[in-house]
């Protein structure tokens, strides 16, 4: 896990070096090679990495599923309400992404917290309207803290764990990962940094663009 963790930042970083401005953004993620026989004989497909399922729930109760983000792009982080840390900071640049988008509805966000056993529904909500978003756009989800933990190791391929030597008491990625409507990684972002929450932002419409020319 932690070289497939690995490999997606430096597909990352390798992308930033890129013109943003030219060709799709990368699919990031492990991918097989697989022998699929069509008519003609046996060719090569590539199978990328997808956002597998999950059900958490969110700040006004209801239960939140890979089809809540149908015909959506979204951002995912992961996060405590009593972080000490870095979450405040991420929070920060996770309003910017969500002021940047917050008429269009083909963007969602997607905050998982770490930290169920603190962080109900009703926290979140509290949490939620502080930061004065719509819940409709930016989902603050709990649930099962094992299952949050699979999900940020295995979908996500991020960091989420407790750990009782750091501050709060847990271990998490900064990250904001961006996916894509077909559920791939098509993007690993700092989302402590600015100049990095800059590019995620410029990457959306650029991701957007892909599907509006019939990709």
């Amino acid at each position: 896990m932690k070289n497939t963790a690995y490999l997606i930042l430096i597909s990352a970083l390798l992308a930033a070096c890129t013109d943003s401005k030219r060709g799709p953004l990368p699919i990031l993620g492990p991918r097989q090679i697989g022998n699929v026989r069509i008519e003609d004989g046996i060719r090569a497909d590539t199978v990328y990495h997808r956002i597998g399922d999950f059900s958490f729930v969110d700040q006004e109760g209801d239960t939140i599923t890979p089809q809540t983000f149908a015909g959506a792009v979204y951002v995912a982080d992961f996060f405590f309400t009593t972080c000490p840390t870095i979450c405040p900071i991420m929070k920060t640049q996770m309003l910017r992404v969500y002021e940047a988008f917050r008429d269009n509805t083909e963007v969602l966000l997607l905050s998982h917290s770490i930290d169920p056993e603190h962080d109900s529904v009703a926290v979140l909500k509290a949490f939620s309207d502080r930061l004065g978003v719509d819940s409709g756009k930016w989902h603050f989800v709990t649930g099962n803290k094992e299952d949050i933990y699979e999900v940020g190791q295995t979908n996500y391929m991020v960091t989420a764990r407790d750990d009782p030597d750091e501050p709060g008491g847990y271990l998490h990625s900064g990250a904001f990962v961006l996916v894509d409507k077909d559920k791939h990684i098509r993007g690993v972002y700092d989302g402590t940094k600015k100049e990095e929450v800059d590019r995620l932002i410029s990457d959306i419409p650029r991701l957007l663009a892909e599907y509006r020319s019939d990709r």
